[in-house]
């Protein structure tokens, strides 16, 4: 991701105001001065619509444990009326949802007292507290202007790394994750799949603050073609594969999000702990604990308890034909019990180790007409078509987009991941 402080340094400078900098946040208003960084420059209104050619500027982060009173009484604004503008604010926003390491500014007016305070909600709103005669809150949003963009790659390591690579952020992995769960188990992509993708991205400014949609993908996967259309039209929205039927399917490829499969269903495997070959009629998804565990099907559920081997589990019938279950949780989710129906992505428990098992993961096992069966080798119906009068349309926007997809997918010849780019994947937007 950019440097966020050289990018706000830099806007401005080029925007024009006098600016104090306070370096450290304390309560101590004479030593905060003695440690402000002053640069003068010329004229006028900053990024957040305000007229800063009579103010002074102190601009800081929130730290651990400060408070609204905190941030505001080392520059001379009353007691009271902190409290009094935080309690007929709340409505508008609670001082007390204020998050450390978010960015705020206030502006001082030639005596050293406080006039306004912009503190960032997030990356495309913030909060204004005006601090005059007439005190309120007020919530504004930054213009958010959406990009298409467009990216293509054959993985050598990983859909995450390859991206990385192409210095793209990780959310589109999780984008293509989405619209593929039905299509594609994830945890099962192998060098020298490829992909193309089709997205938009949301800017405020020249900042890049979020991954918004996956319009059109191709993934190949084990030789064959996956395509996605994000399509929309009246309460027609979602995403179609190249006939026009939804990508949406009654089973989820996997009941968990970013994980690996560290054992795959088999009739005969050693076991962990009981050191003997057994059938092991299941997929094992490795994750950290405390990881969300999906119902990967709309269904009733039988079972919710613990079990001597299974550890904490779940089990789901979904219809007279297929059932799951999902084993060895550190918790089941509350309110799972007979008869409780649960909806396809409903988290119903948490990854764990209970039970007969020697680390953190879900057993999934799956069952048809009473068989169990390897989910992956499954092939489930579509849940519609796009309705016949929306067809057309739907044709010319896919054809419109596969000569893009169509063009040949090439690996990436110059790898740009950075230290940075790891830094990335952990303050997603």
């Amino acid at each position: 991701m950019r440097d966020r402080p050289l990018l706000v340094i830099a806007a401005l400078i080029a925007i024009g105001t006098f600016i104090v900098v306070r370096a450290n946040s304390g309560t101590d208003p004479e030593a905060s001065s003695q440690d402000s960084l002053i640069q003068t420059v010329s004229l006028t209104t900053d990024e957040y619509g305000i007229d800063v050619s009579e103010f002074e500027v102190s601009e800081a982060e929130v730290e651990n444990n400060e408070t609204f009173s905190d941030l505001l009484t080392p520059f001379n604004v009353d007691y009271e009326r902190i409290v009094t503008l935080a309690r007929d604010g709340r409505d508008v926003f609670d001082v007390r949802s204020m998050k450390a390491r978010r960015p705020y500014r206030v502006y001082l007016d030639s005596t050293g007292v406080a006039k306004l305070m912009v503190y960032e909600k997030d990356r495309t709103s913030y909060v204004v507290f005006d601090l005059g005669d007439n005190p309120n809150i007020r919530l504004e949003e930054k213009e958010v202007v959406t990009r298409v963009s467009d990216v293509s790659g054959v993985i050598d390591n990983s859909l995450y790394m390859t991206l990385m690579d192409q210095d793209i952020h990780p959310a589109v992995a999780g984008r293509m994750a989405d619209v593929f769960a039905w299509q594609i188990d994830f945890y099962r992509i192998q060098k020298g799949d490829s992909f193309r993708i089709i997205f938009e991205e949301q800017y405020v400014g020249d900042e890049m603050v979020s991954v918004g949609e996956v319009l059109a993908a191709r993934f190949v996967h084990f030789g064959s073609d996956y395509f996605a259309f994000f399509f929309h039209e009246g309460n027609t929205e979602e995403h179609y594969d190249e006939k026009g039927n939804s990508l949406r399917k009654a089973f989820l490829m996997a009941p968990v999000d970013f994980s690996r499969i560290s054992s795959g269903y088999s009739s005969r495997r050693l076991h962990p702990v009981q050191k003997r070959y057994k059938a092991h009629l299941g997929t094992d998804y490795a994750a950290d604990k405390g990881t969300p565990i999906r119902a990967t099907g709309s269904g009733v559920v039988t079972n919710a308890t613990y079990g001597q081997y299974n550890g904490n589990y779940v089990k789901i019938k979904h219809n007279s034909v297929y059932t799951t279950q999902y084993l060895h949780m550190s918790k089941i989710a509350s309110g799972m019990k007979p008869g409780t129906r649960v909806k396809q992505g409903q988290v119903i428990g948490y990854v764990g180790s209970t039970g007969l098992a020697t680390g953190n993961h879900v057993c999934y096992r799956f069952w048809k007409n009473g068989q169990q069966v390897d989910h992956r080798r499954e092939v489930f119906p579509s849940s519609g078509p796009i309705p016949v009068q929306f067809m057309p349309d739907f044709e010319s926007l896919r054809d419109e987009y596969m000569m893009e997809l169509a063009t040949p997918i090439k690996a990436s010849t110059k790898p740009k991941f950075t230290m940075m780019h790891a830094y990335a994947a952990i303050a997603a937007p």
